[in-house]
């Protein structure tokens, strides 16, 4: 071993204080050079901001061949490099009422815009923008003869600067968009027929995808629908915008409507489905399209039934008035087309007014019983065909209260009635005025199917029967009354011709009493007319002779067949 100890060298500290300073030199330099290139940045986008100002209202100028006005426009930097509009309208020239000078009016104002770029773009032409927010936009459009002509030619074209003094040059697009997103928007389309008011779609949030000049751009909208209540999804196509007539601006698209609650419409409940698609232009636009609702429901009865229609429409962008040709439509077992219009009403009653032609060649009683009619079961099963003008006049009141039928027509085949007291009787009728009145009382008697036809209107929830013929073997009835849709009113008044005579209708010593009195009964062709009375309610009827009866409930039964 060695005698000399090992130890072990100590390690100096060397001084810091000078790499420290070196440090601090470098971040020193490091903030002023950032702090230079903000300002830069900042003198840079405050003398760009003019520019940029010109190139937003020479693009849409040249865009909509329209005059051009913006309120303010700056270039901020705290987040990056974004810029901030408000105040930007699209104008366009109407005819003044007064002899000389056009008036300009705003045709697409913006109440707020903003977007991000970058220092190279706002100096590069054109100037590409990814995405642009646009808030507060209402789109108006006048009617066609209040425009005085085209807007701009393109070699008349101007915009209007900060002074607000027209430039006299053709104006170019030097901006580029990719994508606008807009909030709370509003088209209004202006009309100048009578009685009639401008038409407004509120669109809660659209996104228009590939903004270009001579080509359609793609959209994605939600668009709020008052009444019923719920929101529209929309897909499609806009565009190319038409600077000459902005009405005819092309667009096509598809649409769903979805978990729609009919409740907000007095009346009416339920839940619905829809969708569809369109295209045409803005003031003429055909649509088709299908709805699903699995419980649909009038207040009269709240028996929830399920109702499919497919449908073709007009809808006239000038007024909002709808052409609906056809809808077809299949509830329950029943199948209907119906024609007609879908008419607004101005201001102050508001609303809608339908009109529609109904043509039912293919429905059953007990489906339209069943939706309109509170009562349970429905009074009669068989093979329905009608024909009617349908008016649901405007007005904040229950549909059921409101509906009106007119020129109503039907005819029901192989009537079966659900209640066994007026079948009992319509079948022990049968018997009888046939001559078999030995059958009449059997329990096990056949179960008489019938026929009924006539003509009908519906007016304040109440059925009013015209001339009503109910046929059966061996009789005739011609009866004429109402019937409550809440089936509380049941009144008839009518005449019943036999084939046979009143004392075959018996048996017995009744029938040997009666004969005498046969030939006071035999009239027009029939073995027995006898004058007849219906009333009380549906589960309660009450049947029975009425020898005086009144000259407006007599039935002119000269002209019609013997009874079979």
């Amino acid at each position: 071993m060695n005698d000399h100890e090992y130890t072990p060298a100590k390690h100096e500290k060397k001084p810091m204080g000078r790499k420290r300073y070196i440090w601090y030199w470098i971040l020193g330099i490091g903030g002023m050079f950032a702090i230079g290139l903000a300002i830069i940045a900042f003198i840079v986008a405050k003398r760009a901001e003019p520019e940029l100002r010109k190139r937003v209202i020479e693009t849409l100028s040249a865009r909509f061949h329209s005059p051009v006005e913006l309120d303010e426009l700056h270039i901020v930097t705290a987040k990056g490099l974004g810029v901030t509009g408000k105040g930007l309208r699209v104008m366009y020239i109407v005819k003044t009422n007064e002899a000389g000078k056009d008036r300009e009016v705003p045709m697409l104002d913006i109440g707020q815009f903003e977007f991000h770029t970058t220092l190279r773009g706002l100096w590069h032409s054109p100037t590409r923008i990814g995405e642009v927010h646009v808030s507060q936009l209402r789109i108006h459009l006048p009617p066609k003869d209040e425009r005085a002509g085209k807007m701009l030619k393109d070699e008349e074209a101007y915009s209007k600067g900060a002074s607000g003094k027209p430039t006299h040059k053709e104006p170019k697009e030097s901006l580029v968009v990719d994508r606008i997103i807009i909030d709370d928007a509003v088209l209004v389309m202006e009309t100048n027929k009578p009685g009639k008011e401008p038409l407004d779609f509120e669109i809660q949030k659209v996104v228009l995808h590939d903004v270009g000049r001579t080509r359609p751009f793609e959209f994605d909208a939600i668009l709020v629908n008052p009444k019923p209540l719920g929101d529209i999804h929309s897909t499609g196509h806009f565009g190319p915008w038409n600077a000459d007539d902005p009405r005819q601006t092309p667009l096509d698209g598809t649409y769903t409507f979805d978990n729609v609650d009919m409740n907000t419409i007095k009346g009416i409940g339920g839940h619905m489905s829809a969708k569809g698609t369109y295209g045409g232009v803005l003031e003429k636009i055909n649509s088709d399209g299908e709805t699903d609702m699995k419980d649909f429901s009038l207040d009269t009865s709240d028996h929830p039934v399920p109702l499919h229609t497919k449908y073709h429409a007009y809808i006239d962008g000038t007024n909002g008035d709808v052409v609906l040709d056809p809808v077809e439509a299949w509830l329950l077992n029943s199948y209907f087309v119906c024609r007609g219009h879908v008419i607004r009403v101005p201001k102050p009653d508001k609303g809608h007014d339908i009109q529609l032609d109904v043509d039912m060649p293919r429905a059953r009683i007990e489906d339209m019983l069943t939706l309109a009619v509170k009562s349970r079961p429905a009074l009669m099963t068989g093979g329905f065909r009608m024909k009617t003008k349908l008016h649901i006049p405007h007005g904040d009141v229950e549909v059921s209260k409101k509906i009106e039928l007119t020129d109503g027509r039907f005819t029901i085949t192989n009537v079966v009635f659900s209640s066994d007291k007026i079948q009992n009787k319509i079948d022990m009728l049968s018997m009888r005025a046939q001559g078999e009145a030995k059958k009449a009382n059997l329990q096990d008697k056949e179960e008489v199917s019938s026929r009924m036809q006539g003509q009908f209107e519906v007016r304040h929830s109440k059925i009013t029967i015209k001339r009503l013929l109910f046929t059966m073997p061996g009789t005739q009835v011609v009866t004429e009354g109402e019937y409550g849709m809440d089936g509380k009113l049941f009144e008839f008044h009518g005449k019943i011709r036999t084939k046979a005579k009143i004392s075959q209708m018996t048996t017995g010593w009744k029938s040997l009493l009666l004969k005498p009195v046969d030939p006071f009964f035999k009239h027009h062709n029939a073995g027995a007319e006898i004058p007849f009375k219906v009333s009380g309610t549906k589960d309660e009827p009450k049947f029975g002779p009425e020898f005086h009866q009144k000259d407006e409930d007599k039935i002119d039964t000269s002209n019609m067949p013997a009874p079979k």
